[in-house]
């Protein structure tokens, strides 16, 4: 196994690989110390080109990852293919296998500046990566749904085919035990123009098949608080009651007396006594 590390250069071509050769195993390097960076990982023996992005590595990072990944695949002569390795949970075998695998060398080198093409050469393909107009919502939540959730993290929202969803929990059964279940719940359309997610520090899970965009996640850390909201102005504009002033003078408008006189007592006859004299 040869494990590269993916760095974003300020100049063009703005993206290279390093090969990293310390560590014994996989799982030496990456690791929750190292989740803010992108690494590519070449299995020669099943012939496949792992991608991992740590949880907290920066987006661009990410995506320079996946055309480096490409890059590989085709020094490699395309005889291997390249597969997400954060498709797959920390505690599924196929992530443990990877991670236990050993750390050796092998005939794939580092992607460098020399093997961009020159600026002059660099042909836009607009076709690259792009929204589906026709996106199977359906399909859509299906692939969502088997891809595992980052641990230590809430989904707020997800973004599919121009509508906002919410995970609502529901109730499917009372017979033996109470069984619930969470299902997207559909909460509107998005706003034309733009909208800004402020209210919370929210991370961004893009999720994307076929070169297609299927969906964009929310999250927000499980211990993240929210922050206080601050009134910035009056609820009731009337000049009158949104300034502060005096209680004494709300009270002193009742005009309550110091004390109140004593109620005096009425002799009524009981309605049984009368009963008995009208008798």
């Amino acid at each position: 196994m040869q494990l590269f590390e993916a760095f974003e250069l300020k100049e063009y071509p703005y993206m290279e690989t390093k090969e990293v050769i310390k560590g014994e195993t996989i799982g030496d390097i990456i690791n929750e110390k190292n989740n803010d960076k992108v690494y590519l990982i070449v299995d020669h023996d099943g012939k496949r080109i792992w991608t991992y992005n740590g949880l907290k590595s920066p987006f661009k990072l990410q995506v320079y990852g996946g055309i480096l990944a490409s890059m590989l695949r085709k020094q490699l002569k395309l005889f291997y293919k390249v597969f997400p390795l954060n498709r797959y949970s920390e505690k599924d075998k196929e992530f443990i296998e990877v991670m236990e695998k050993l750390m050796g060398g092998g005939r794939a080198r580092a992607i460098s500046k020399e093997d961009f093409p020159k600026t002059s050469d660099v042909k836009i393909i607009g076709s690259e990566l792009s929204v589906h107009p026709y996106l199977n919502v359906g399909k859509a939540f299906e692939y969502l749904s088997e891809l595992p959730k980052p641990e230590k993290y809430i989904r707020k929202f997800m973004l599919v085919g121009g509508n906002i969803y919410s995970d609502e929990e529901i109730t499917e059964s009372f017979v033996k035990e109470q069984k619930t279940v969470i299902k997207p719940a559909k909460m509107g359309k998005l706003n034309r123009g733009f909208t800004f997610f402020k209210d919370l520090n929210y991370t961004t899970r893009l999720i994307v098949k076929d070169r297609k965009v299927q969906a964009i996640e929310l999250y927000t850390e499980k211990d993240d608080k929210p922050p206080l909201l601050e009134l910035t102005v009056p609820i009731i504009y009337e000049e009158k009651f949104s300034n502060i002033g005096d209680m004494n003078l709300v009270v002193n408008a009742f005009q309550i007396p110091d004390e109140l006189p004593e109620m005096a007592e009425t002799e009524e006859t009981p309605p049984s006594e009368q009963n008995q004299d009208s008798a």
